[in-house]
């Protein structure tokens, strides 16, 4: 994978094997929402990122991001609080998702620095996807803010990144594929 992409790596399940696979570049956001974690793990991950000197943000636990100081936040679009600028003396990247132009703009409120915007190409969880020309008329109203493309990234389609305003992509499958 020789992109010259910002790339995020969605995990829901740490594993250490994968991650010491991942190249330097590839930002890990642990987002899991169906199992407890304790502040003990939280630590341990982010330490074990940082000694592979990899980037590791949490996903939707503002208190516990500023509590750590950690690499950043990740704010998913059901997350509506506005309460994310606690963050903003800090230098903790804050990177939300969005589907539509109503939570972009929820987004922009919240002060992200970043936008993930999903979904871009068909995959087999979902039957929604973006169009390409979609993707750019979400963006290019809002050219304030950097965005990042999410769904359905392949092998095939990886190459149509470059017509998309985008500064990146985040993934599931198509990184943990291809370590």
């Amino acid at each position: 994978m020789h992109i010259n992409y910002e790339i995020y790596y969605f995990v829901n399940k740490f594993s250490k094997k994968e991650i010491e696979k991942l190249q330097k570049n590839i930002i890990v956001i642990y987002r899991n929402y169906n199992n407890s974690y304790t502040e003990k793990d939280i630590i341990e991950y982010s330490k074990y990122c940082k000694s592979l000197n990899i980037k590791f943000f949490l996903a939707n636990n503002v208190k516990l991001v500023n509590k750590l100081n950690l690499d950043g936040i990740y704010i998913p679009s059901f997350n509506k609080n506005l309460n994310c600028n606690i963050l903003r003396h800090k230098k903790i990247s804050i990177v939300g998702s969005a589907h539509n132009l109503r939570e972009i703009n929820i987004k922009k409120k919240q002060n992200v620095d970043k936008i993930v915007i999903s979904p871009v190409f068909k995959n087999t969880e979902k039957n929604k996807k973006l169009s390409i020309s979609q993707f750019n008329i979400l963006t290019m109203n809002n050219t304030k803010k950097k965005y990042i493309a999410l769904g359905g990234i392949n092998h095939f389609n990886i190459k149509k990144l470059k017509m998309l305003n985008c500064i990146g992509f985040a993934s599931i499958s198509y990184i943990r594929d291809n370590l």
